[in-house]
Parts: structure tokens; sequence; C-alpha cells
């Protein structure tokens, strides 16, 4: 087992080398720089451009070097734990980016944890009871959760909170809580707040995980092995459980692979429209004014994220099918 998880954790290296160069590719596209950027809303603020300011910026950053030489200034720095400078918020990047990170996140978390809680158990209900009330509700949900944006779920539920209830539940701590210490009062609070986030993001998952599960534990339970069981006088819940469970778990974990991703990608309209303190709407407005290397490290800790999320995948397949690690 572990030299299955050393391998692919080796396997990640050139993986992680292709996101950081197409990370350094994206950001490059724009034309212009970020000094340019710059002293266009100078000028356009009626502010006097400093010519020998910008070229000592661009001199700084290496911006007036090739595009190669560049990347390996950037990717030189962050290996050794430098993301380099912000240019817009004159900070260093990775006093920005952890926090901003470890929001993403928990919430993606957080969020993942949910979706499998309601999702499994309803996906084997609806697979065992087909055809019945709750499976069909179960798949009108499914449908109608999958069709709807997560943005407008997001507005829907805010004006719900504030117009039905008088609660503001934007962003994801109360104002004296943002800057306070940790303690059970700022948990509790971060608990009210954080529910519609996670609900606007899990909803789709959870709806296409339920389908899933529904799908995969129907094409087990008329197998050749559960009619063996059944025929043997094991008890139906313990041969459910025991046997086409466990294989249909196979799709279901493998799908935390692309959950992950999907949750990143779609925190970014979710915590603009809600105001969450996470890496989406910072990433959105480093990309903007070309602040290159707070968007690069955005995208490149996204990308590991991914890489993360399909290896957790992968060692929950190699601990749930021990044909896995087997081959």
């Amino acid at each position: 087992m572990l030299i299955y998880i050393l391998k692919r954790m080796l396997g990640m290296i050139p993986a992680m080398i292709a996101i950081s160069i197409l990370a350094f590719t994206v950001i490059q596209l724009p034309p212009g720089d970020y000094v340019s950027t710059y002293a266009a809303q100078l000028a356009q603020s009626g502010e006097t451009v400093d010519s020998d300011m910008l070229n000592s910026l661009r001199d700084r950053y290496g911006l007036g070097e090739n595009v190669v030489v560049q990347y390996f200034k950037w990717i030189g720095g962050v290996v050794q734990g430098d993301f380099g400078q912000s240019f817009e918020w004159n900070q260093p990047v990775t006093e920005l980016v952890w926090g901003r990170m470890a929001m993403t996140a928990l919430i993606s978390f957080v969020t993942l944890i949910v979706m499998w809680s309601f999702s499994l158990p309803i996906g084997v209900y609806s697979a065992v009871r087909q055809y019945s009330a709750v499976d069909y509700i179960a798949t009108a949900f499914a449908f109608l959760a999958m069709a709807t944006p997560n943005f407008l779920l997001a507005i829907l539920l805010l004006y719900v909170s504030t117009m039905w209830f008088g609660v503001s539940v934007g962003g994801l701590f109360s104002p004296e809580f943002v800057n306070a210490g940790f303690s059970l009062a700022k948990v509790w609070d971060f608990i009210t707040h954080a529910w519609i986030p996670v609900f606007v993001l899990g909803t789709a998952g959870t709806a296409s995980l339920i389908r899933i599960m529904r799908a995969n534990l129907l094409d087990e339970l008329h197998k050749p092995y559960v009619e063996a069981a059944r025929s043997k006088g094991m008890p139906e819940t313990r041969l459910i459980l025991t046997y086409p469970v466990r294989v249909a778990l196979n799709p279901f974990i493998s799908t935390v692979g692309w959950v992950l991703p999907a949750l990143i990608s779609g925190e970014l309209i979710v915590s603009t429209v809600l105001n969450l303190p996470t890496a989406g709407p910072l990433l959105l407005q480093a990309l903007k004014s070309q602040d290159m290397y707070l968007a690069g490290a955005f995208i490149l800790l996204n990308g590991g994220l991914v890489l993360i999320g399909t290896l957790i995948s992968d060692i929950l397949l190699a601990i749930s099918d021990p044909r896995i690690r087997l081959s």
C-alpha cells in the first residue's frame, strides 16, 4: 500500500510542473503587463506617470525579460516558498494566499462531507426501493438541483434569509468575529454563516452523486453473486451493504477527483455573490488587474488541490478494493 501511494505521489510531480507552465501561460496571455495597466489607470485618473518608477518596477520583477526567464524566476521562488510580490496589494503573495486558500479548502471539505453524507444513503435507498415514492422524489430533486445555477440559488437564499428571517448571512463571520481569536463563539458564528455556501455548492454535487450511486448499485443488485448470497439465507440488509454496495462504491469514490475541482471552480461565482473571504474573488481581481504573481499562485495552488483530490480518490479506492493494489 505504501509503494502504491508513493507511486501516485511521484506521478504528481510532472503533473504539477505541467500545471505551473499552464498557469504561467494563462496569466501571460493578456496583452501588456501589470505595470502597463497601472500606468493606464494613473493616466485615466489624471495623476502623473513617473516613467523611472515604472521602469524600476519592470526591472525588479523581470517584466522586461524573456518569458522563459520570467517563468524560471517565478517557479524558483515558489519552490523556496516565495510566491513573489503582489503588485496591486503591495504585499507578499504568501500573506494574501494562505488565508484565502485555507477558507476555500475548509468550505470545500465541509461541502464534500455533507454531499457524501446525504448522497450515499439516498442513492442506496433509491436503488433498493426502485420506483418508490422516495426514488421519485430523489430523482425530481436531482434534475432540479442540477438545472439550477449556483449563483441563482445563492441570491435566492440571501433574499429569503434577509426578507423572511431578518438575518444577514453574507460572508463567513459576523463583523465582531472577523479578527477575533479562536473560540467556541467564533466557531458557532462560522457555522451560522457557512451553511448557505455549503448548501449552494453541495446541492448540484449531491444530486449528481445520488444518480451515480443509484445507477451503480442497480447494476450490481441483480448479478449472480447477489442472488447466490440471497439464496443462502443471508439477511437482506447485510447482503446489500456487504457486497453490492461495496462494489458500487468504486465509481462513487472516484468522483472525488472531479468533485473537488468542481467545488473550487463553483466557489468563485458563489463567493463573489455571497461576499466570502475565499480564493475566488481575489483570484478574479488578480486576473483583471494582471497581478501576475498573485494570480499565478492561486492557479498553481488550485491545480495542486485537484491533484490532492485525485490522490485521495486513488487511496480510498485502494483501501476499498484490494484488486486495485494487486494490479
